[in-house]
């Protein structure tokens, strides 16, 4: 399904932003509810379900925090993320130094925390029980987590040496947090450890002398400003202003050395990328300019790219449960990427005697019926 994703013709999502879409999320709980945050502060919740059961339909918006709500947020949204455990609750921050906690059903701030530089990136943990932590990437080289139990900004980690771009808690361990910063390290951390971080990611594995002047181990040769994990945690993507994308080994920080190419980023903030759930091989979704690179993970391999949009994508996100990708982009506009359907053979034609390049190398059989191949 993933390789034969198109824009979907019968799907619009409504139109409410009237400058750039930054970031998307979609809930995890039913994966039904998506939220968009605009350049000018402006949030949206849309409800992805076909309501209408017609073929073509549009998402429509439930509701929005728009320019005349007093608690609308005054500059560029970057981040928004539902609460992971029900949608009774979203975050959002932004370029006006705040964090925002709403209740979804009032759409007033529950809590608002306060920053003294731009917030970059904010994130919860999508499998913690025992934790609300909620890690915040400013201007500051801190990394601050924010406790939703108590309401304060009591922990601080200290390492970075410039602006945090990127911040992403582990899907597989709720303490392990990955952050990416403009001195061109990502950083893993342990929370519960006061000692600083457990590993400085080194994109040469360790295999430069430690006399030269690169001792200092660096992810990217530019800034970093995106981080993924894979859904299964057990790789953890980045990619940064040096046009590269590395995969690591999430338990022991090393480079697995897949080769991408170059993966063109100009972003001078974050860029919210994204990756597969539940598909075999697995893949990523690149915002590459005006287009979105779809790349088989464990490869390297780049399947095609999403032509779609006007300008700048700055965000995408997928839908596990149809194997669904929006975007958003500066260009206003969110759009739904879903896959195409198989064209339909007539009952008296069988498979086996239609040209190869008829069925989507997606859709081809790979069980056997003999047994002695087994």
């Amino acid at each position: 399904r993933v390789l034969s994703l198109e824009l979907n013709k019968d799907r619009d999502v409504e139109r409410i932003h009237v400058s750039g879409v930054n970031a998307l999320d979609i809930e995890p709980i039913e994966g039904r509810y998506m939220l968009s945050g605009g350049s000018d502060g402006v949030i949206v919740i849309y409800d992805l379900e076909n309501l209408s059961r017609k073929p073509s339909y549009t998402c429509k918006a439930l509701c929005s925090v728009g320019r005349s709500h007093p608690d609308v947020h005054r500059f560029s949204v970057e981040t928004v993320q539902w609460y992971p455990h029900d949608t009774g609750m979203f975050t959002s921050s932004s370029f006006d130094k705040t964090l925002k906690i709403w209740d979804t059903n009032t759409l007033q701030p529950a809590d608002v925390f306060h920053f003294e530089g731009t917030v970059y990136s904010h994130h919860m943990s999508p499998v913690a029980t025992k934790h609300c932590l909620i890690a915040v990437g400013t201007k500051s080289p801190k990394v601050q987590l924010c406790d939703l139990k108590s309401g304060s900004c009591s922990h601080i980690l200290q390492g970075h040496r410039q602006e945090v771009l990127a911040v992403s808690w582990s899907s597989r361990h709720e303490y392990i947090l990955a952050t990416a910063s403009a001195d061109s390290r990502v950083k893993l951390w342990d929370v519960r450890r006061a000692s600083g971080c457990l590993t400085t990611l080194d994109q040469h594995n360790g295999e430069k002398s430690k006399a030269s002047s690169e001792a200092a181990n660096t992810a990217h040769n530019g800034r970093v400003n995106g981080l993924c994990y894979t859904s299964d945690g057990l790789h953890l993507l980045t990619v940064g202003t040096d046009d590269r994308m590395r995969l690591w080994n999430s338990s022991t920080g090393e480079n697995t050395l897949v080769n991408y190419g170059k993966v063109c980023n100009e972003s001078r903030k974050g860029l919210k990328f994204t990756t597969s759930c539940g598909c075999n091989p697995e893949f990523a979704f690149v915002p590459y300019g005006s287009t979105i690179a779809v790349y088989t993970i464990f490869t390297g391999e780049l399947i095609t790219m999403l032509r779609g949009h006007y300008s700048t994508v700055n965000c995408c996100v997928f839908q596990p449960n149809f194997q669904e990708l929006y975007s958003g982009s500066k260009d206003c506009n969110i759009l739904a990427w879903v896959p195409a359907l198989r064209e339909s053979i007539p009952d008296d034609i069988s498979e086996k005697s239609l040209p190869q390049q008829h069925l989507n190398p997606a859709y081809e059989d790979a069980w056997s019926s003999s047994d002695d191949e087994g």
